[in-house]
């Protein structure tokens, strides 16, 4: 049991904050994505036997993440609104150009098709390679590179769509 405790406390030492990254990059709550952190080390705790290769071991919990963030609309229901988020956004607060621009590519990375999204965010914020991400997704490693590249590709050209943005705020 003290051996599972000491293996336990290093995973959740050495990965919880790139865990966290991760979760609230798929939420966008920092309450929700607490919670899934929370639930992922409480599965992995009692599966932790199962982990055969510590190398593995961010894999594995990302997995367990994507899992737990998937039950998480199972379990949710919906209620639709008449009102569309963009009408009733506040447009009026003051922002740094910093945090126009992150939403602006948080935005336009959201609005991509999932096949996409998820390597790109995988890549970005979980720092995992097109072979690891390959393996979480269950994907060919040349499928991953691949729709690395079109997200990207996408991405690039949301930005010379609107040069606008770019010295929007300069004065």
């Amino acid at each position: 049991m003290a051996t599972k405790q000491v293996r336990y406390e290093a995973l959740v030492k050495a990965l919880h904050s790139d865990l966290y990254r991760y979760a609230y990059w798929l939420c966008h709550e920092k309450q929700v994505a607490e919670d899934l952190v929370q639930e992922t080390f409480l599965r992995a705790w009692r599966a932790l036997d199962s982990l055969k290769d510590e190398k593995a071991a961010k894999s594995w919990l990302i997995t367990i993440l994507r899992r737990e963030n998937a039950r998480r609309f199972e379990r949710k229901r919906f209620e639709m609104s008449e009102y569309e988020e963009e009408s009733i956004t506040d447009t009026h607060s003051t922002s740094s150009e910093q945090e126009i621009e992150n939403h602006w590519l948080r935005d336009k990375i959201a609005k991509m098709p999932e096949e996409y999204r998820e390597p790109l965010v995988l890549q970005v914020i979980g720092g995992f390679s097109g072979e690891e991400i390959a393996s979480l997704l269950s994907l060919n490693k040349n499928t991953v590179m691949t729709r690395l590249f079109r997200a990207r590709n996408q991405l690039k050209e949301a930005l010379d769509d609107e040069p606008k943005l770019r010295g929007q705020y300069n004065g």
